[in-house]
């Protein structure tokens, strides 16, 4: 292909020097650019983004005047690998310094100065694709949108299309799969674009013998439960997503701060292809913290430690412990302490088990409780953002309410499935959270029997732009079974406080009955938030907020409460620093409350 340009590169270097020493000397100061390009607005971005001499200028504020010039040297080349990348391949560029096209700019002669860089591209006619082919293709290889006859050729598409015929070869079992050809012309006279990509497949592999590296001899993670954890099919046919997902184990299990899985270079007699495996250990102890405040539920501090390495197999071992209603305005304060300990790779490559003990003690506005609980289960990994867990336990509480003082003994199967596919935890812009939990009990010594369910469900869209997201909650849960009386207040349903209805005191609704109040058998909440990112680190909310409690384990005969109101974000590299006022939209809308934390109210 050849490109037209009306750059002026004849000038010589000693006519260039001569003109510059000619020329009247500037004070040093911030430079300017401009880039002309007609009215496409994708293509001026896209030329933006490929210009050295726009991010010197505009963003990184360069003002040397060698850099300058040399930034703009470089843009004729990339402004061109842009225009192709759109589809233009009969533009031309033009880069003047200060008037001069900057080609014939000599960068050994010093400058004092560079007032102004102008760019000036005309694209030109936009080229479609007279041939589009990879050759030849799995019998269900999907094509490439786009890159068809009559569509738009750009070098970028065509890279894509070619990169897809090759993945999708490889998906087959192909590994070495590759482009071995490749013909790409442009005739300028019809504005059209040939482009042929020739693929060799190679042979259908299966994976081969796994190794690990040198480096991961190192670990102090046993190289047995390295290979165990990384779960590479040796002998199956190989597949490049089982590379992605054994890297992403290794680094699920906590145990490593970087895991790497590399195809060799080499193909065995048999059809055979190995892997190596190179880890490095994470730093093997971690400490962390978390607090959160109101003027209704008071303060809440958490804290735990873990052992990322436990007994030499990524085995994790953490303590939990958490204070809350520390100066809350009803209430007492509620303690718990938990262990856990978690074995990654448990039978199978995606599957944990994991021991687990809590004891805890609450002082609520409506009850006290006192419970003790111990639980063996395993967390199966279906895919990247499904979850599957199930586990055993036994549990024995102690709670005083308007019913009396009573004792309870459980045995509980937890099951539950949880779906996760935000792009940030802490500070999520789009995607869907939900957690679903069904928990059968059975009664001991004379408690009853039943099944809780609880749902978790939360939605994120951006509107527009990324400034605004638009957040909303859904919560439901439900027991059904023994009577009020015969079910543990814990395992009761409140609305109101932080984490279910801003604005409304904490636990301030649950249900009466025979002049009794204790928390209801079904509960559900509804919450929505608009997020703003104001200017800088600073962003603002708006909310509202909605719980309902029911007496009944279907729903019926419960009542709601609301709270409204604005919040208040500064983001951090640990998650944005909470601020919300709220005030009741229903019952007593004189009462304002305030709650600080950190991370997003959900």
């Amino acid at each position: 292909m050849t490109t037209r340009s009306s750059a002026a590169r004849t000038a010589t270097t000693t006519a260039a020097a001569l003109a510059l020493a000619m020329s009247s000397v500037t004070p040093v100061g911030a430079a300017d650019v401009v880039l002309n390009a007609g009215q496409d607005k994708d293509l001026t971005s896209s030329l933006r983004g490929a210009s050295l001499s726009v991010t010197a200028i505009d963003t990184d504020d360069v003002t040397d005047p060698q850099e300058l010039i040399a930034a703009a040297q470089a843009d004729y080349r990339r402004l061109v690998a842009a225009l192709y990348d759109k589809g233009y391949f009969g533009g031309t560029v033009s880069i003047k310094v200060d008037g001069r096209e900057a080609s014939s700019v000599s960068i050994l002669n010093p400058r004092t100065a560079v007032n102004q860089i102008v760019i000036d591209v005309v694209p030109g006619e936009k080229f479609t694709f007279s041939e589009a082919t990879v050759a030849p293709l799995p019998p269900n290889a999907e094509p490439t949108e786009g890159f068809a006859v009559g569509e738009t050729a750009g070098t970028g598409l065509m890279r894509r299309a070619a990169k897809n015929g090759v993945d999708a070869w490889r998906d087959e079992g192909h590994a070495k799969a590759r482009v071995d050809s490749q013909q790409i012309t442009a005739d300028h006279r019809t504005d059209t674009v040939a482009a042929r990509f020739g693929l060799t497949p190679g042979p259908r592999l299966t994976f081969g013998k796994v190794r690990l590296s040198t480096r991961s001899y190192d670990s102090t993670v046993r190289p047995e439960r390295i290979l165990a954890i990384a779960g590479l099919p040796e002998g199956e046919v190989y597949d490049p997503d089982e590379v992605a997902r054994a890297e992403t184990r290794l680094r699920r299990a906590g145990a490593f701060s970087a895991a790497v899985v590399t195809e060799d270079d080499a193909i065995t007699p048999v059809n055979q292809l190995g892997t190596s495996v190179d880890v490095t250990d994470a730093k093997p102890r971690r400490l962390g913290f978390g607090a959160e405040i109101s003027n209704t539920d008071g303060l809440t501090l958490s804290s735990y430690w873990m052992h990322r390495n436990l007994l030499g197999g990524a085995e994790r071992f953490r303590v939990d412990g958490e204070v809350a209603g520390i100066g809350g305005g009803t209430g007492g304060i509620d303690y718990s302490l938990g262990v856990s300990l978690t074995r990654p790779a448990f039978r199978h490559p995606d599957m944990d088990l994991t021991y687990s003990a809590n004891i805890s003690r609450v002082d609520e506005p409506s009850y006290t409780s006192s419970s003790a609980t111990a639980n063996v289960g395993v967390d199966r990994y279906i895919n990247e953002k499904l979850t599957a867990n199930l586990g055993i336990g036994a549990r024995v509480s102690r709670t005083d309410d308007d019913l009396g003082e009573r004792d309870f003994y459980h045995l509980t199967l937890d099951s539950g499935l949880t779906w996760e596919n935000r792009d940030d935890k802490t500070d999520p812009t789009k995607g869907i959270y939900a957690e679903v939990g069904i928990m059968p009990f059975l009664g001991v010594s004379g408690s009853a029997s039943g099944v809780m369910s609880t749902a978790d469900i939360r939605g994120y869209q951006r509107l527009g732009s990324d400034k605004f997201v638009l957040a909303a909650r859904v919560q439901l849960g439900s027991v059904v079974g023994p009577s009020l009386q015969e079910t543990p207040s814990d395992w009761l349903f409140y609305s109101g406080g932080g984490g279910s209805v801003r604005g409304q005191a904490y636990q301030s609704l649950g249900v009466t009955t025979n002049g009794n109040t204790t928390g209801g058998r079904s509960y559900a909440a509804i919450s929505t938030e608009l997020r703003a990112r104001v200017v800088g680190n600073w962003g603002a909310a708006a909310f509202v907020d909605y719980g309902y409690v029911a007496a009944s384990e279907t729903f019926e005969g419960g009542e709601w409460q609301g709270g409204a109101g604005v919040g208040a974000r500064y983001f951090t590299s640990l998650g944005p620093v909470r601020l919300d006022v709220a005030v009741p939209v229903t019952g007593d809308a004189n009462s304002v409350s305030v709650y600080v934390g950190i991370g997003q109210s959900f």
